[in-house]
């Protein structure tokens, strides 16, 4: 499978939030909010969405005690805010694309965010499905090799339902699956006693470009901008560097 940034690129824009874990987790709880409202339960047994959301929540270490008041906002006991899922297509710096992923209570305000951002960056706003075709939603397993060997993981691989197709790095391994099974695929794998760094559904780039170095600096200048804006919750871009 061509077009996915490699792991060590993802571990380090997560290494960056984590030093901004209050921000993080407040994007997280918008997160449940809509998956409560759109799947009609707070009990993730009855509710894939909330379910992955808390997954997601615990990926990157937000401690219980606040999925739990997340959970207890959204299910109409707290916050009352009401957020719209909005996606926006966008074309970056050096010819790279963009689908940004937004949970907002104005959407104007959003929109205009999001430009301001790409157009300071050498960038702009995109109009619908401009940019969107060049990429796949996929479920994406992430897993930490650790002691298990390559064939073992591959062989597994290709037992588990659901599973599309998988990636070898040095030290991960990268599932592709139906985006409805990401979470049963992870769970085998965990059984199995594999190490999970990441399992959520994401907009999968098919083909990558290369930033020349000159280009790198204003690059993550940019993602830092994405990273930092309150109302988006995932971006995905096919560079890599």
């Amino acid at each position: 499978m061509s077009g996915h940034s490699e792991w060590a690129n993802k571990k380090h824009r997560k290494e960056k939030s984590d030093a901004k874990k209050s921000k993080y987790f407040t994007k997280i709880g918008k997160e449940i909010a809509v998956a409560i409202k759109v799947g009609g339960s707070a009990d993730p047994n009855l509710n894939p969405r909330l379910a992955s959301a808390i997954a997601k929540a615990k990926q990157y270490n937000m401690p219980n005690d606040n999925i739990a008041r997340s959970i207890k906002n959204a299910a109409g006991l707290g916050d009352k805010t009401n957020y719209e899922e909005v996606t926006y297509e966008c074309y970056g710096p050096a010819g790279s694309a963009f689908v940004i992923q937004a949970l907002t209570d104005n959407k104007n305000r959003t929109a205009g965010d999001i430009r301001h951002i790409f157009e300071k960056s050498g960038g702009s706003m995109g109009t619908t499905n401009c940019v969107l075709f060049m990429f796949n939603r996929l479920g994406v397993v992430a897993i930490e090799k650790g002691d298990k060997n390559d064939e073992e993981l591959e062989v597994t691989a290709i037992e588990t339902d659901g599973v599309e197709d998988f990636k070898v790095e040095d030290e991960n391994f990268i599932i592709y699956t139906d985006p409805s099974k990401v979470l049963d695929v992870a769970k085998v794998f965990e059984q199995n006693g594999c190490k999970i760094l990441s399992s959520q559904v994401e907009m999968v780039p098919q083909n990558l470009i290369e930033l020349a170095e000159d280009k790198i600096e204003n690059f993550e200048k940019l993602l830092d901008k994405l990273d930092d804006n309150d109302d988006i919750q995932d971006y995905y871009h096919n560079v890599i560097y």
